[in-house]
């Protein structure tokens, strides 16, 4: 069994690897619409799934218009395939609809015991609600904006010393990190960071390679650096001529311990990767003592998790201090649906649980959001989660169920906020480099999917005529390279862009 995983699937399940694009994209360089009628259509659209590459596949496809509630095309509506990060669009929409546009998380600040003068005579309590925002990733790259602010605001009330611990409290959300059914050798890669009611960083470290000519070595730095982290290096570097870059990074499991090894080659750009962490709520509590100490406030104890102190908080006698509230819901699934980013899809799964069954956890997260497809006509038994983000082989959905949902999103009041969401082909996220140089281009929003022998497209188009369309494009078991299954997609995203209805005379 193989130990380590190369970065370049780390890359490539991120769905933000790079794209052959001169062998495989789809090119439309004709100013001509395509007039049709919509049988036409469908004959064109058999004629591209008919690809003899995928004789042994399963594709399920449905596509219809928005404007007249018509089917154009199906095919295996109702089969269940498993949706990859399409599943990402029932997650969002559900907590777009279920927490509101606006919702934003917030995490308190408490005091446990007295405050004399400039001193916190016992411990400082971080409530946390799940925010998964407590990054750089809205903060212009800075990781530690948020925990700076928190130190200010602490120096502004008067405390400059702390003689009791610094406490994460997470048990608003349960303590599984890792969704059901996610594969084991999942645990080193950012994809598949653990979730949990305090984060920080997406649970990561950023980790930064490059060669030194001076050392004539491989320098391997990271970021956050803290007790408990560990991270070893074990490359070899290589002349560019005797060998290439091939990283592997592996976290040996329930530790810190990060071995990154392989080879470098002397001649390679600085390459930047990540690794997940154990027991986040101890690591953010971590960075955050040593911001405090930064800052100039003194901490006589220590960064714990709540889980290891020996007492039960009483919240009705602490002093609260102060709150840190989040970006808007609005944002955050930006975040989810353009970059793909599983850590943000299950932090929201387990939010939607906690608001609306008390409790963050994934199965309370799924039933709130399996109650409300039923309220919205989507047939529950026809989508099995498992998780918020896709990661897992158990999820399965039907093509008719991912249309259905995108139909009642168009005419939502939330729509808006779900379709700024979605990639833009050829623009940005997970589609900036598909469907360049055509009609496509900048018309087709929708959410990729990937998975070992899963790639899903689902999502937006407009015709020729200006017709809004909802699709879903799923195909599962295939083993030819995934740029042919993108390519069929790509093909009917432009056929539809194109598209202009054949009016009979």
């Amino acid at each position: 069994m193989l130990r380590y995983i190369s970065i370049v699937c780390c890359l490539v399940a991120s769905e933000m690897f790079a794209q052959d694009t001169l062998k495989y994209a789809v090119k439309d360089t004709s100013n001509e619409f395509e007039y049709l009628s919509v049988s036409e259509l469908q004959d064109r659209i058999t004629n591209i799934l008919n690809d003899s590459n995928f004789l042994t596949a399963n594709w399920g496809v449905v596509i219809r218009s928005l404007k007249t509630g018509e089917y154009l095309y199906q095919k295996d509506e109702d089969k269940l395939f498993t949706p990859a990060s399409n599943l990402k669009l029932f997650t969002t929409a559900a907590g777009l609809s279920l927490l509101g546009s606006g919702y934003r998380y917030v995490t308190n600040i408490y005091a446990e015991g007295e405050i004399n003068y400039s001193v916190l005579e016992g411990n400082l309590i971080v409530q946390g609600t799940g925010d998964p925002t407590i990054s750089g990733r809205f903060f212009d790259g800075n990781i530690y904006k948020v925990f700076d602010d928190w130190a200010d605001s602490l120096l502004q009330l008067g405390i400059n010393k702390i003689k009791g611990n610094i406490i994460g409290d997470d048990d608003l959300f349960d303590e599984t990190g890792l969704g059901e059914g996610w594969s084991w050798d999942y645990e080193t890669y950012w994809y598949a960071a653990q979730s949990g009611a305090i984060s920080f960083n997406d649970n990561c470290i950023d980790i930064k390679i490059y060669y030194d000519k001076k050392l004539d070595s491989v320098i391997v730095k990271y970021s956050p650096v803290v007790k408990g982290i560990v991270v070893i290096n074990d490359l070899v570097p290589v002349s560019p001529g005797a060998g290439s870059t091939d990283i592997n990074v592996y976290r040996e499991r329930g530790t810190n311990i990060i071995t990154i090894s392989g080879t470098f080659s002397e001649g390679s750009d600085t390459l930047k990767t990540y690794a997940t962490v154990l027991n986040p709520t101890l690591f953010a509590m971590m960075v955050f003592k040593d911001r405090l100490e930064k800052k100039g406030i003194k901490v006589l104890g220590y960064a714990i998790d709540i889980d290891d102190y020996d007492k039960n908080i009483d919240y009705s006698k602490a002093q609260y201090l102060f709150s840190h509230y989040s970006p808007y819901l609005f944002e955050i699934v930006k975040v989810i649906n353009k970059g793909s980013q599983n850590f943000f899809a299950e932090q929201l799964l387990k939010t939607i649980g906690l608001e609306k069954k008390g409790f963050g956890s994934a199965e309370n997260g799924i039933l709130a959001c399996k109650e409300w497809f039923t309220q919205i006509g989507l047939n529950p038994d026809h989508i099995l989660m498992a998780d918020g983000s896709g990661l897992s082989h158990l999820n399965r959905v039907t093509p008719k169920q991912i249309v259905l949902l995108l139909r009642y999103m168009y005419a939502s009041k939330n729509f808006g906020a779900f379709f700024s969401s979605l990639p833009i082909a050829g623009i940005d996220g997970t589609l900036s480099r598909r469907m360049k140089n055509t009609r496509a281009e900048n018309s087709v929003r929708a959410k990729t999917g990937y998975l070992g022998f899963v790639r899903s497209l689902s999502g937006y188009a407009f015709t020729a005529d200006g017709e809004p369309v909802a699709f879903s494009l799923i195909v599962n078991n295939f083993n030819v390279p995934v740029k042919l299954a993108e390519n069929i997609q790509d093909s009917i995203c432009v056929l539809l862009s194109n598209f202009k209805r054949k009016h009979l005379e």
